[in-house]
């Protein structure tokens, strides 16, 4: 060892208490990444419990409906179907789903939000306007402030929803998927017809 050798190896065994060697065990550990060993079940109670906690819900529905309801928006099911399954009035489960910030892409093709996000007028003077009912301003500034609520979580519950239904689905079929194609590689070219 050299001079400068030396000095580094005092100054180490210095700063790690007169420890020689510094090692730490490490845990043979099945893949990569940390697993949530909660059910799907489960995490959406979590996450309806936790949104019901942060915002004032507008909704009679209890979490199993709730739950329900998110999922029956991602199988791609209408409000008013939704609302047959559970006996409840269609506006309910519009509710619901915007507390949930479930907001489907034909929620509001009529109009642009962002037009009618911060317009002070009342609901008559921008029915007007754009040519609906009272009745449809008033769904489509409820849809704008369940986006800006949703926003302002930077979509953290929507994306929870997503991976928890939507991305179920999808995982499920690529797994099927890869492992068909994995058996294809392993046997192209085999012969099948093999006489022993």
């Amino acid at each position: 060892m050299n001079e400068k050798t030396e000095e580094l190896r005092d100054i180490f065994t210095d700063v790690t208490d007169g420890e020689e060697t510094v090692t730490e065990s490490q845990e043979n550990t099945r893949g990569s990444l940390e697993r949530d060993e909660r059910t799907t079940e489960e995490r959406l109670e979590s996450v309806v419990q936790q949104m019901r906690e942060r915002y004032a819900f507008d909704t009679s529905l209890s979490n199993e409906d709730l739950i329900a309801v998110a999922k029956a928006f991602y199988e791609g099911d209408s409000d008013d179907d939704i609302a047959a399954d559970l006996g409840v009035d269609p506006a309910d489960v519009f509710e619901a789903r915007m507390s949930l910030h479930l907001i489907g892409e034909d929620d509001a093709d009529e109009v642009d939000l962002a037009a009618i996000r911060d317009r002070e007028e009342d609901d008559a003077t921008l029915a007007d306007e754009y040519d609906v009912s009272d009745d449809q301003i008033r769904r489509y500034r409820r849809i704008a402030a369940a986006e800006d609520e949703s926003r302002a979580a930077n979509d953290r519950y929507r994306d929870e929803f997503n991976s928890l239904l939507a991305d179920a689905d999808l995982s499920e079929r690529m797994t099927t998927d890869v492992r068909e194609d994995g058996l294809e590689d392993a046997t192209e070219g085999m012969e099948t017809d093999v006489e022993f």
